[in-house]
């Protein structure tokens, strides 16, 4: 079963094309113009399995957040499109993830609803040139794009890059988990109601 979606997204601000496979092993050819965040999206990619592009030309001129708000949009539009009906996924997904001394936790509900719980403090405005705060508003806008309910934990840490890191690596395992087809239900979208979305 092909699950691959693509996605184009321009604006005033910025030009973004994200495509993805779920069916994929982790590659990834990934150019946002914001070296740290394509970091993160390798991360994401390799340790999901979900194959991923993304090229995105944005005002960086200004500051990075358009840029790095737009292509969460992207990326979540593209992994639901993906996901079409959600029919046979696990829906469910959680990682706690240690990097030296940091450990976060990651939890993820493919619903059709989307909620970002955002439990992380830096200490620190920047790392290399990007803004800290705008990692939350790139986790927000992913799940409210990809139609998810995604709880994020810093339970603790001190280096701050291990600390986004460790969200970012977080989020691909418990994503790996959520969007693998159970084959015992494959045809069964994963609710009482029999779809996804809406009230609770």
């Amino acid at each position: 079963m092909a699950r691959q979606a693509k996605v184009e997204r321009n604006t005033k601000e910025t030009k973004i094309s994200a495509a993805v496979d779920l069916n994929g092993s982790g590659r990834h050819d990934i150019a946002t113009g914001i070296g740290f965040l394509d970091h993160m999206l390798e991360q994401l990619s390799r340790h999901s399995l979900i194959d991923l592009t993304v090229r995105a030309q944005g005002d960086t001129h200004i500051d990075f957040h358009h840029t790095t708000e737009d292509v969460a949009i992207a990326v979540g539009e593209a992994v639901s499109k993906a996901l079409a009906d959600r029919a046979g996924i696990g829906r469910y997904g959680h990682a706690s993830i240690p990097m030296d001394e940091t450990l976060t936790e990651v939890s993820i509900d493919l619903s059709n609803r989307p909620y970002l719980i955002w439990k992380v403090v830096f200490s620190k405005p920047k790392l290399g040139e990007m803004d800290t705060e705008l990692f939350k508003e790139w986790f927000q806008a992913f799940a409210q794009s990809a139609g998810a309910t995604l709880h994020v934990r810093n339970i603790y840490g001190e280096n701050n890059h291990h600390i986004v890191e460790s969200c970012y690596k977080g989020l691909a395992l418990a994503l790996r988990q959520a969007v693998e087809i159970d084959r015992r239900k494959a045809d069964q979208v994963p609710s009482t109601k029999g779809v996804l979305g809406g009230s609770l």
